[in-house]
């Protein structure tokens, strides 16, 4: 069954985003190694390319890696400058990562890039899980007090869940999946800039359909790819997509207010 996308501005009675005049923005959910993807990185600092940036991901290694990696610093310190936040990579691997675990990666993120919070990747999202999610990111801001915490469930988490952490990723996935979603009624409860929307395979003339959804859903971060797995690369969010210029222009103009 298929539904209407309602056009911006409209009053659709039931999406927690229409008529917040919330500026929608790029949360970037891990490009490659600055050595492996320069352009990319460098792409994030030009003139014009900060303002729509919410977050970027630092992943060295799947975390911090073993030792300071020069490039990530500096690629780091650029961003921070261009006053974009950057968030260090945590793999809570569906809560198989225990918590002393993560919170040495984090120190090591701080100490080493200066990160200003962290995603907790494949976290669990269920109510069992509430109790140990919430003891990990009270340790994370033990750390760094005013650290961004997103929680990157990549589905609709338990309702608890969003008490926790500054933002939740509540859909990770292809765009064939996404276009059909629906969004769950609790988040309505909640501003859009609390949850995020990570999208692969988005085809350049579905941008604004993409947009429009996030819009609808209530999601005020967002990064859109048109990179899949079947790219021969075992991460679409390693590289930008191929219409970067044309998604930060449409974000610039205000196309999903």
């Amino acid at each position: 069954m298929s539904y209407l996308i309602p056009e911006v501005g409209a009053d659709t009675g039931t999406g927690t985003g229409a008529d917040t005049g919330v500026r929608t923005g790029f949360g970037v959910p891990g490009l490659a190694h600055p050595l492996l993807a320069p352009a990319e990185w460098n792409a994030l600092t030009r003139p014009g390319a900060g303002s729509p940036l919410h977050w970027v991901v630092l992943n060295v290694a799947n975390g911090p890696g073993v030792r300071p990696d020069p490039h990530c610093l500096e690629a780091a310190g650029r961003l921070r400058n261009a006053g974009v936040r950057v968030l260090g990579h945590l793999d809570s691997a569906y809560g198989l990562s225990g918590s002393g675990e993560l919170i040495s990666k984090a120190h090591r993120f701080i100490d080493w890039y200066q990160v200003d919070g962290f995603l907790l990747d494949r976290c669990p999202a269920d109510r069992a899980a509430l109790p140990e999610v919430r003891r990990t990111v009270g340790a994370l801001r033990v750390i760094r007090d005013d650290a961004h915490i997103v929680l990157g469930h990549g589905t609709h988490p338990y309702p608890g869940h969003a008490e926790i952490a500054d933002q939740l990723v509540t859909f990770s996935g292809p765009w064939s999946d996404y276009r059909w979603s629906q969004v769950a009624e609790w988040t309505a409860d909640h501003p859009p800039e609390r949850f995020c929307h990570f999208v692969h395979g988005v085809p350049g003339p579905h941008l604004e359909e993409a947009l429009r959804i996030a819009r609808w859903q209530g999601a005020a971060t967002v990064y859109l790819t048109d990179r899949t797995a079947r790219d021969g690369r075992t991460d679409p969010w390693e590289p930008l997509p191929g219409y970067w210029d044309d998604l930060v222009s449409r974000i610039g103009m205000g196309v999903s207010e």
